[in-house]
């Protein structure tokens, strides 16, 4: 199990990785097809937008959290 203090942790880690594997293999894909070396070019820009996207999840999503939350109509 994880402690609970890991949480925001594993959880930009994990959306990280599911959203950049995504999204650069479809970006990669549509610019540059599915051809020879597509594997090296998708992975290169894999290398390139994870670290950037880890990085925004864990400084980002606590606070978008926090603006949704306030944002939402309390039910009745």
């Amino acid at each position: 199990m994880i402690a609970p203090r890991f949480a925001p942790l594993v959880f930009s880690i994990l959306m990280s990785l599911y959203m950049v594997t995504a999204m650069t293999f479809v970006i990669t894909w549509a610019n540059t097809g599915m051809n020879e070396g597509f594997i090296l070019r998708w992975f290169r820009a894999f290398y390139i937008a994870w670290p950037v996207a880890f990085s925004l999840i864990l400084l980002g999503a606590p606070r978008i959290q926090k603006f949704v939350a306030q944002r939402i109509k309390k039910a009745a």
